[in-house]
């Protein structure tokens, strides 16, 4: 195995782990703020349930940035290829813009999804807006996975 193989690796790790993280935590920040709400509320699961899943997405952009380096190294499939270091640590740092701001972004979007939790549990009507409020911080992972993305293409294999 090479060095550069070593790096896109470490790279794709990175995008999952960290991104995973940050949504793990976001997703359970929004759930036991839920768990508050559906004790004294229960006919608010549904909407509750939108709220905690928000910050999930990072988690999945971050797989999708692993995936898509393995892809292209050829360790999905069975075949590696040798890659240089300049291009094992092209692709590690096209995993860094996801794998820190989705550990980032799911953190606080945890936070605020529990805030928009508490909000709906005192006034049920505002859920659309507590779900528009913790999707804004969504718009920070898009952009993180968008760099991930660009950067990922402009790396020849």
């Amino acid at each position: 195995m090479t060095t550069g193989l070593v790096y896109a690796l470490i790279g794709a790790a990175l995008a999952a782990g960290l991104a995973g993280v940050g949504s793990a935590v976001g997703v359970s920040l929004g759930g036991k703020a839920a768990a508050g709400v559906i004790s004294e509320k229960p006919e608010l699961f549904g909407r509750m349930l939108i709220l905690q899943a928000l910050p999930g997405t990072q988690g999945i952009y971050g797989f999708l940035v692993a995936v898509l380096i393995m892809v292209k190294i050829g360790m999905i499939g069975g075949n590696p290829i040798a890659l240089t270091n300049e291009q094992g640590l092209a692709l590690f740092a096209a995993a860094l813009p996801i794998a820190i701001g989705g550990l980032a972004s799911g953190i606080y979007q945890g936070k605020m999804a529990a805030a928009s939790i508490s909000m709906t549990g005192k006034n049920p009507a505002m859920s659309a807006r507590g779900m528009t409020m913790t999707a804004m911080v969504e718009t920070y992972a898009i952009l993180a996975l968008l760099v991930s993305v660009l950067m990922y293409i402009a790396v020849p294999v």
